[in-house]
């Protein structure tokens, strides 16, 4: 089976895509509006890079959807050379837009996020381009039940949840070579440094707990890059943090597991979420994590049993639910457990491999 991925060869879950699809036998091929961070894809058996562009488009900007009209053209050919059965755009706007245009059936369009709960709310002509990409979509997944939901009012066609699951022979507890002191109590972040995910607001929390906790040794890991990268180091600078904060930028998907065991529990602060990948990755490790209340998030914690909620923007709930767990060890521990026991039940990646591959299955014997 050949299949031809419309993705962000840059993101890590293009990268999870293809790897996961390719290691199962199917041929895959790639088609990217953008360049990796590093050459993930080289010297893979069954992957073929088709097209990488030199510089990354802003997928909700609608000028520059206009100009992905002339990557059209270099879709077919690259159709015509890859000959795949299956077409696939990761991304229901920018890539699920060009897909839609190359005519090629059968054409699967997955939703990720902001492609449909932020691109579609900002104007009509958004929301129009959006119902034209998945009329032609032979089918619709999406990642979570919470993208599913804002899918629903624009389309009547049925929505396959489909999720970014981890794999949890990869992502589980082990020992690893730290960057921190094993009598460290070290919290972690893994997400582009943008204003959306409030690092702000975990720094804050942080340095007050530091404050209180003069004699514990506490640590925050940033992993990550973005536009608020120097605004957050001057941040850290003028909270006299420097010596006890790490910004590693960003690192490679295979590093991953490896830095969520450096880690005692994972902070994601997120205004909005589509789902949250490191969230069950980090779940997957046995660390507790402390999430916003919204979206996916809400979705994969569900409650106190497996991880911590709290308010979009509240600093101090936030610094409460960390203070809980560097304060109590064995709740750390039981909380970890059952989030592991959560992740390999609901969001084993072997399964969702198989759920996708089955969608393309039904698609070719039509």
């Amino acid at each position: 089976m050949k299949i031809l991925l419309l993705s962000d060869t840059y993101s890590e879950h293009t990268e999870k895509w293809a790897l996961g699809l390719a290691s199962q036998g199917l041929e895959v091929g790639l088609f990217s509006f953008n360049k990796a961070s590093y050459p993930w894809y080289e010297n893979v058996n069954n992957i073929t890079l088709l097209y990488e562009a030199e510089i990354k488009l802003d997928a909700d900007n609608i000028i520059n959807k206009l100009s992905y009209f002339k990557f059209v053209k270099l879709l077919k050919t690259a159709i015509k050379k890859f000959n795949p059965d299956v077409l696939h755009a990761h991304y229901a706007t920018s890539y699920g837009l060009i897909g839609a245009l190359s005519g090629f059936h059968p054409f699967v369009i997955s939703a990720w996020g902001t492609d449909v709960m932020k691109f579609p709310q900002k104007n009509f002509i958004n929301k129009l381009i959006l119902k034209y990409n998945l009329q032609k979509a032979d089918v619709i997944c999406a990642t979570s039940t919470t993208i599913k939901e804002y899918l629903i009012p624009v389309t009547n066609k049925n929505i396959c949840v489909i999720p970014f699951g981890v794999d949890t022979s990869l992502f589980c507890k082990k020992e690893v070579t730290s960057l921190f002191d094993k009598n460290s109590f070290v919290i972690g972040c893994i997400k582009a440094l943008e204003i959306l995910y409030n690092i702000d607001i975990l720094i804050n929390a942080f340095s007050i707990l530091k404050s209180k906790y003069k004699e514990k040794s506490l640590k925050l890991l940033i992993i990550g890059v973005g536009s608020q990268e120097n605004n957050l180091k001057q941040l850290v600078k003028q909270l006299n943090l420097s010596d006890d904060v790490v910004f590693t930028g960003r690192i490679a998907f295979s590093e991953v597991s490896n830095y969520f065991n450096m880690i005692d529990v994972l902070a994601n602060l997120s205004d909005y979420e589509s789902f949250g990948v490191s969230v069950i990755e980090a779940m997957a490790c046995e660390k507790p994590v402390i999430a916003t209340n919204t979206g996916g998030l809400k979705e994969i914690i569900e409650n106190d049993n497996f991880g911590s909620l709290v308010e979009i923007g509240n600093f101090k709930q936030t610094k409460i639910e960390i203070e809980k767990y560097l304060l109590n060890s064995d709740l750390k521990h039981k909380i970890g457990k059952a989030a592991r026991e959560k992740i390999i039940k609901k969001y084993n990646w072997d399964n969702n491999v198989k759920q996708m591959i089955d969608v393309y299955s039904d698609l070719i014997k039509k």
